[in-house]
């Protein structure tokens, strides 16, 4: 078996099933497109969403993490993505949701947000992509790219105030989740990689990592995602 994968560089969500894949012992080809015109390229390829993560696995087309978690365990069934026992899978689910719906898009309008304050750093979430496109030019014509961005993921000043005022509930939530045992174990599962690749990407911010240095949350983030690209000065409206 076989997958590719389409994401954009430094999407954690893309990184997510990145690590799915890896988990799940799957070879695998990462295409990464160019942010915003991804959008245009994934309808072309024939995908039914605008969205990454994306991936052509097994003759199927499989778009966003938590579809794309299902469909891996049900090709490749060891080591699971989700528990067996009904009760513990619920709870799994539970927390991939709110990784998926709540947690995911803060790190994303965050980083877009900042970058239209400070270009500075750009080059380091570039790291390892695989646009094709050589790095200096991606960075030199970048501009255009942040400031769509930006808009379509609504990544306003007001917008990121409000984050930043959510961004410790969701942080201790993280912890508990740990503290109760549904992600943070010696089993990987879906929510392991959902939330803890939301959080590494919040690590690179230097606004925001404060917050998450020394808790459960951080030590997480940094065992699933040894290698996180990406360093953010703090420039943040607050």
């Amino acid at each position: 078996m076989r997958a590719t994968l389409f994401g954009v560089p430094a999407s954690h969500p893309t990184l997510a099933a990145e690590l799915m894949l890896r988990h799940k012992g799957i070879d695998y080809r990462r295409v990464d497109l160019v942010n915003a015109a991804h959008r245009t390229v994934l309808r072309a390829m024939g995908f039914p969403r605008k969205t990454v993560p994306a991936m052509r696995l097994d003759g199927a087309k499989v778009q966003g993490t938590t579809a794309i978690a299902r469909a891996l365990d049900a090709l490749v069934p060891v080591p699971p993505l989700f528990p067996a026992d009904p009760e513990r899978r619920r709870a799994v689910e539970e927390a991939e949701s709110w990784g998926d719906e709540v947690l995911q898009p803060v790190p994303r309008r965050l980083i877009w947000n900042a970058l239209k304050h400070d270009r500075s750093t750009l080059v380091t979430y570039l790291e390892g992509s695989k646009t094709g496109i050589p790095t200096p030019i991606a960075t030199r014509t970048a501009a255009p790219i942040v400031a769509v961005s930006r808009r379509f993921n609504r990544a306003t000043d007001d917008a990121v105030r409000r984050d930043l005022a959510a961004l410790p509930g969701m942080i201790a939530r993280v912890d508990e989740l740990i503290e109760e045992g549904v992600i943070g174990g010696s089993e990987r599962n879906a929510a392991d990689f959902q939330i803890a690749t939301s959080v590494s990407l919040l690590l690179t911010m230097d606004d925001v990592r404060p917050l998450i240095e020394g808790r459960p949350a951080e030590r997480l983030a940094r065992d699933v995602v040894p290698d996180q690209p990406g360093r953010m000065p703090s420039v943040l409206a607050t």
